[in-house]
This record gives C-alpha cells, structure tokens and sequence, in this order.
C-alpha cells in the first residue's frame, strides 16, 4: 500500500467494511474461553482497465482459515457466505 494512494485504500476498507454491515455478515461477539478465533488479514487490488490505468481500489477482508485446527469445532465455525439473490441467479442462468 503506497502512502499516494493511502486515502483511496482507507476508503475501500471503509466500502468493504459498511458491506459486511449492511449484510449482517457475522455478528460481533466474546470467544469462548479457551477457543481461538480465526484470524483475518486485509488483501489489497487494484483493478486495472483495458488500457492499464487504475480504475478502482478493491480491499477484501478474509479469514485466515488455515488456523484453524480439524475436529476441534471445525464445522461450527466455518460458514460458507452466499447471498440469497447470488444462488437465485445462478439457478436462473443454470435452467
């Protein structure tokens, strides 16, 4: 992240991060004692046009997965996010 596009990414964080408000993605709450969350990084891109220049700044929050630890709540604590209107296209162009 360069210090000349600094406000561009801060506001794709800001975009990103009123997204997943807007869309209940999770819900903030206290770990268990004794559990690990999974940890989260922030994954930075710009999107190129066809002729090369920058056309927008995309920041994604994503879980760092591989932490995780197998058969210990794995199944609890993964979930797949697929929007409702998302599957509803799919099976629309799929039929």
């Amino acid at each position: 992240m360069s210090n000349i596009d600094l406000d561009k990414w801060l506001e794709a964080m800001k975009s990103e991060m009123n997204f997943i408000g807007s869309n209940q993605v999770w819900t903030l709450v206290d770990p268990p004692k004794g559990v690990k969350p999974v940890w989260y990084k922030w994954v930075y891109k710009r999107k190129l046009g066809a002729d090369g220049e920058v056309i927008a700044f995309k920041a994604r929050l994503v879980a760092k997965g591989y932490t995780q630890l197998p058969r210990v709540d794995f199944e609890e604590n993964y979930s797949p996010i697929a929007m409702a209107k998302s599957i509803a296209i799919l099976l629309a162009i799929a039929a």
